[in-house]
């Protein structure tokens, strides 16, 4: 950490960005070093939800972003929310909003060599959306600009960290103007991503794992999907493929692939592409579809988690952990973290007694930590490019024909390596049942008159 102390300056901001402001201008003329309860570094999907929720709690909280547009957003991302964290979103109250824009409800089908199974629609009961970052960003800061008690600084970066007697008090950063301010603060929270400039100032422990696959993906309209309005992915060998439909006509896909495949695939990656989704069953066609955008690469995406606190400072969304996004958990993971820290620290930055937000910082820690590390290894493991497992076998065959079962494929992919990750032995000796329920029936078929045969629903 670098240590530096505050030159006492005076001049409080009082004003808040309205949604309706984009230029910076103003914001510089305005800009003084002061005092805040929170600062947050990064005005994205986590960012914006903590500055709400702070800010409802009665806190004053500054909100800086690098980028001087409030339009900005963030380009690599396969941009799904999941179903949990849509109650993040509806406590935002920002649903309405989203649907508004035309967000897509999520869900979808998923194809192995056992066949497909999952829903043609998205479930009315328990959808997440699919929103391109492009609509959704500025929906999200601008909520967060309109919120009293939040004051929203644009064009603004991160320079140092603000230490004193081991404890961070505060950011310096460069605000437009080439001005240098120092913001104060009893707790600076970096939401400022997978590159995060806060986590890298403050020194905070961290652990990267590789991940061998690498990601190519595009926007097209006019692409009807042949399996209904929901997502499609396909698990294809070591190669994933997805097309998830999503706001105003686009669609988006994304091939991911091992990156042993990586220099044969950027010597035509058009054409590679195109020949990739062309191999998968009820593919869409992209011959007739019209792209609207570049293909972009995402060619090294390693998985890091870091130390999610330390004295006056807490970490949210992908500067937290940043992980696979072949599964799409990244935003609603942002939102969930946001949602934990301001519950668990509200009070405490209502007293000034640092101890009392210490303890806080440690529970959230611990929630955080709890509820995404078994996860987080599940992710790790199957980034390393191997075939399914014997658990992962079973269960996706089984689903094709119990949809039940497909709640254990997917995201909750099993690593043998830690047995507390395995689904319970009532749904491996289910699984297991189903398909051998499977097996007999084809074979009892098998020696009918063909004549007396009717068409199974479980047939291959």
């Amino acid at each position: 950490m670098t240590n530096h102390h505050n030159q006492n300056g005076t001049n409080n901001r009082e004003s808040v960005v309205n949604s309706d402001v984009n230029s910076v201008d103003n914001i510089a003329a305005n800009m003084g070093d002061t005092q805040y309860d929170v600062v947050i570094v990064g005005a994205s999907v986590a960012g914006t939800a903590a500055a709400v929720f702070f800010a409802r709690s009665g806190l004053r909280v500054a909100l800086i972003e690098r980028n001087r547009e409030m339009k900005a957003y963030k380009k690599a991302c396969t941009h799904y929310l999941q179903p949990f964290g849509v109650r993040v979103l509806k406590r935002l109250g920002v649903v309405e909003q989203l649907e508004a824009a035309d967000a897509q409800p999520n869900g979808g089908r998923v194809w192995t060599k056992w066949g497909w199974f999952g829903n043609s629609a998205p479930s009315k009961k328990g959808h997440g959306y699919n929103i391109r970052r492009e609509v959704l960003d500025p929906i999200l800061r601008q909520n967060a600009a309109a919120t009293p008690g939040v004051e929203l600084f644009l064009g603004t970066a991160v320079r140092d960290l603000i230490v004193e007697n081991d404890r961070i008090v505060g950011v310096r950063v460069n605000a437009p103007g080439k001005k240098v301010v120092d913001m104060r603060a009893k707790l600076v929270v970096g939401a400022d991503g997978r590159y995060s400039r806060t986590a890298k100032l403050a020194g905070v422990t961290e652990t990267v794992a590789p991940n061998n696959r690498f990601v190519y993906f595009g926007y097209y309209r006019n692409m009807p999907l042949k399996d209904g309005k929901a997502g499609q992915m396909w698990f294809q060998g070591e190669s994933i493929g997805y097309a998830m439909p999503n706001d105003n006509g686009y669609t988006l896909l994304a091939a991911i692939l091992p990156k042993t495949e990586l220099a044969t695939f950027k010597q035509d990656i058009e054409g590679n592409f195109k020949r990739f989704f062309e191999t998968l069953p009820n593919s869409p066609n992209l011959h007739t579809a019209e792209r609207n955008s570049k293909l972009l690469g995402m060619v090294d995406l390693p998985i890091v988690s870091r130390q999610t606190t330390m004295p006056g400072l807490a970490l949210i969304g992908d500067a937290a952990v940043a992980s696979d996004p072949l599964w799409g958990n990244g935003m609603s993971w942002a939102l969930l973290a946001a949602d934990w820290l301001t519950k668990l620290t509200k009070e405490a930055l209502s007293s000034e007694n640092t101890a009392d937000l210490d303890a806080a910082l440690r529970l959230y820690a611990e929630k955080h930590h709890a509820s995404l590390a078994d996860r987080l290894a599940r992710d790790i493991d199957f980034a390393k490019v191997r075939p399914f497992n014997w658990i992962e076998r079973l269960f996706y065959a089984a689903s094709i024909h119990d949809l039940r079962y497909g709640s254990q494929t997917g995201p909750q992919n099993a690593s043998l390596t830690n047995y507390r990750n395995w689904p319970s032995f009532k749904h491996i000796k289910g699984a297991a049942k189903i398909l051998l329920q499977h097996k007999y029936n084809n074979l009892t078929q098998r020696v009918k008159p063909r004549s007396a045969l009717g068409k199974s629903v479980f047939a291959d």
